[in-house]
Order: C-alpha cells, then structure tokens, then sequence
C-alpha cells in the first residue's frame, strides 16, 4: 500500500512538472540546426570566462516546443558559489513591463475598464504638470514611452524625504514632474511610465498588481515560479544580484531601486521574478494568439495590436509594451523578421519573439552579480546569439 503510495505520488509530480513545461525536443525535429545552436555555448561560456557575466539560462522554442535548453556557470559567486540550474529565477527588471503590467492594462482594455486614448489624469487625478505643452498624457504614450517623463526618478532624495517604501509618495511626485517634451512626439524610454501605468492598473481593479497579475496571467498559464516578492521557500532558487555596501548581495529581492526602495517591491517598471520555461509558456501564449492549453489571456486581435508599432508612432519603433525596432531592440539582432518583437532588463534578462518563425529566445544572466559592469557586453551577446539562433533555422 505504502509503495503503491509512493509510486502514485512520484508519478503525479512528474506529470504536474511536465505540465509546468513546453514539451522538449530535438531542434531537428522543428527544423532546425542543433550543432549551429551549440555556437551559442561558447559565446556565453567565453563571457563568463571574461567575467561579462557569472552565468546564464539559455531557451530557444519553436513551435512551442523547446528545442535547447542550457545552464551556464553560477547563479551566486559570494559570499559561496552556487551552480547555475535550468530552474534557476532570476530578476526580470524591465521584463516586468511587457510581461507584467502591459499585458495587465491590455487585458482591462479588453473589459472596456481603460482606453488607449484615455488620459491619464482621468485615473489619477494627482497627475498635474506645470508644463503638459497643452497636451494631456495618454495610455498610448505610457505603453509607448513617449510620455514626456524623465526617465528615472532621485531615489534617494525621495527616501530622505517621504520614507520607504512609500508608493503614494512616488507617483505623486512623478504627477507633478515637469515633462522633457510634448506628449507623443518623442521616445525616451522611462520607467515612471510603467509605475504609472501600475498605478492606473490598481485604481482601476482594486487590487495590486502582483495580485491582479497572478490571477490573471500567471496562475492561469501556470506559471508557479512567475510572481513579485518571492516566496521565502524559492528564495534559494533565486540568481543572486549586486552586492551592497556591506558586503551582503540581493537575492530574491528587486535590484531595480525604484521599485525596492519606494514600491516595496511590487512596481510596474521592475520587480517580477521568473524562469526560462516559465517566459517559455507566457511566449507560446502570445505566439498562439492569446491562448495557451485552453487558458485565453489575451484575444488574438489584442495579442496583435500589442505586438505591432501603433498608427502615428512609426518613428519611434515601439509597440504596446514591447520593442519592435527602436534602438533598444539589439536583442532581436539582425536574421529574424520584421515582425519580431521583445524587450531587455537591466540585470541580464531578454525575451526575443519572432512570430513569422515561430521561434522564442529566453536568454537569463544576473550579469550585475557581484557588481554593475559590463553593460555593453551583454547587449552585443544578446544579438550575437539571435543570429546563431535565426540562422539555424532551416524551414
């Protein structure tokens, strides 16, 4: 009986694991070149060689089944060296803007609750700017970081003044900031766009947006090891990031300051925890128009008119959330189709969609451990390894 037991329970998280997952396969069974996709293995191992990065998490998909899936190096160097697992989370940082909040606001537009249109002084009535060059801000010019907002905001400067964490302080600071240009005839990117979309996203539902995420994107497409504030039992999981000054480094807590210090943790701009095979399942979803193993999160119509660089922003490069081909997009580099859209973060972290191809790349390092550098090295890998990855592509 207790074998019987046993074996039950053994098989039921296998199964409950394999459901946690894309299928894997051999890359030559979706068409493509396994030992052209083994190039990739010494980019990376030559970038940890260099000390670019510690380690890394590399996933390429197709046709929503993964065909290489490779853990590089470590996930913590000090104070000991833990090794680097496929299952290893990391911080998203920027990630969490596609990912999280713009997929959240897109879904309230599908309930009719906000419009792309909308102002956003409709929803937050602090927002007040001394200089609004007559225009209002708009939802499109959050998505599409063409606000006018500077693009950060003097986190200590605000700690000293308001405490922390002190959400309501912030995004009525960031109401009243003067804007650097009209809305809507300028890209620069910011992350006080996305803190007030979060903002807008919880007047809106009532909930946070850890919460109002998890009910509805993450947990539906189950993604379990997808959320803000990780649990205190995945904490060991987590890539560790930058050391502060005494001596200790972040693990399992947001490295973006913003989001740490004055948002406690749960931000719009950064703050989302996440795995290769998780960012694999949310990528099919979007690839499959929506939907993914019966579980709808976007309509199709949705999915595109998030993907695509919206009517009278075709100069910026920039879709609802995602980077179509503005200069941040290296991570696309330079073989996949016009249509590929995704988006960095500052840790390390990448996602790379192709739909015309149907190919995924996932690409996870917590280059900033135990320290900041190499910010341009990681942005050239990235495209070094979409292009290996774009020319194995046989069909």
């Amino acid at each position: 009986m207790f074998l019987r037991k046993a074996l039950f329970l053994f098989l039921f998280s296998v199964l409950l694991l394999q459901a946690q997952t894309l299928p894997v396969v051999s890359p030559e069974t979706e068409q493509m070149n396994g030992k052209r996709l083994q190039l990739a293995d010494q980019l990376i191992e030559k970038a940890i060689a260099d000390s670019i990065i510690p380690g890394a998490v590399l996933l390429v998909a197709r046709n929503n089944k993964i065909v290489y899936r490779k853990a590089y190096g470590y996930r913590q160097l000090v104070p000991v060296k833990r090794k680097m697992e496929i299952n290893t989370i990391f911080d998203m940082a920027s990630v969490t803007k596609p990912v999280a909040t713009a997929t959240s606001a897109m879904i309230l537009l599908e309930r009719g609750q906000l419009r792309l249109k909308d102002r956003v002084s409709d929803f937050l009535p602090q927002f007040k700017h001394p200089n609004n060059f007559g225009k209002p801000i708009r939802i499109i010019h959050l998505l599409t970081h063409t606000s006018g907002l500077p693009p950060y905001a003097p986190v200590k400067e605000l700690k000293e003044k308001y405490g922390a964490p002190n959400p309501d302080s912030l995004i009525a600071y960031i109401g009243r900031l003067p804007l650097e240009h009209e809305p809507g005839t300028y890209f620069k990117y910011s992350c006080l766009n996305f803190i007030t979309l979060q903002n807008i996203i919880q007047t809106i539902t009532g909930q946070t947006l850890k919460a109002f995420s998890e009910q509805n994107i993450f947990q539906p497409l189950g993604m379990h090891d997808t959320f803000f504030l990780p649990p205190k039992n995945k904490i060991k999981r987590c890539a560790a990031t930058e050391m502060q000054p005494d001596g200790t480094v972040l693990l399992g807590v947001v490295h973006d300051p913003l989001a740490r210090v004055m948002n406690g943790g749960i931000s719009g701009n950064a703050g989302l925890f996440s795995t290769a095979d998780d960012l694999a399942i949310y990528s099919a979803m979007m690839l499959n128009g929506g939907i993914f193993r019966g579980k709808r999160i976007l309509s199709k119509r949705t999915v595109e008119k998030m993907i695509s660089v919206p009517r009278g922003f075709e100069q910026f490069g920039r879709a609802l959330g995602w980077d179509v081909y503005s200069d941040y997009n290296s991570n696309l580099g330079d073989l996949f189709s016009d249509r590929a859209y995704g988006h960095t973060g500052y840790t390390g972290t990448s996602v790379s969609i192709d739909p015309e191809s149907k190919t995924v790349i996932i690409l996870l390092t917590n280059r900033v451990h135990p320290h900041d550098l190499h910010g341009g090295d990681i942005v050239r890998l990235r495209g070094r390894i979409a292009n290996i990855v774009a020319s194995s592509i046989l069909n």
